[in-house]
């Protein structure tokens, strides 16, 4: 999967976002199983219930049993740099070279999971 139309993915599925609160619409796509996932951040007016465009498009990529995520790329109009919490649901189905891309449409900046999170947290199974 060429990671350009990954970012056409994840730039389509901000248009879905729910950010009445902080108008930042960030979209996501993930590549597991030869397939693409999306999802987009989803705000709530508690908001310890809203959550990130990444965890989305993760947990519906494990929803449908793909639990081995091959890329990422997130999409925003100002540069989205993954939150804590999407770095650790990264790091349960990510291996540490999971290429990462992140972009606001104008600038394209690429990672690798270990460079997010060089520390990560795993319990081993």
């Amino acid at each position: 999967m060429d990671t350009n139309e990954l970012i056409e993915y994840a730039k389509k599925a901000a248009d879905n976002a729910y950010a009445p609160y902080s108008n930042f619409r960030v979209g996501a796509a993930v590549l597991a199983c030869g397939r693409i996932f999306t999802g987009c951040n989803i705000e709530n007016s508690s908001y310890g219930l809203t959550i990130c465009a990444e965890r989305v498009a993760i947990f519906k990529a494990v929803s449908e049993g793909c639990k081995n995520i091959e890329k990422i790329a997130v999409y925003a109009e100002k540069m989205p740099y993954p939150c804590g919490a999407c770095l650790q649901v990264m790091a349960e189905f990510c291996d540490e070279e999971c290429e990462i891309t992140l972009t606001d449409g104008e600038k394209v900046e690429k990672y690798y999971l270990s460079r997010l999170l060089p520390k990560r947290f795993k319990l081993e199974k």
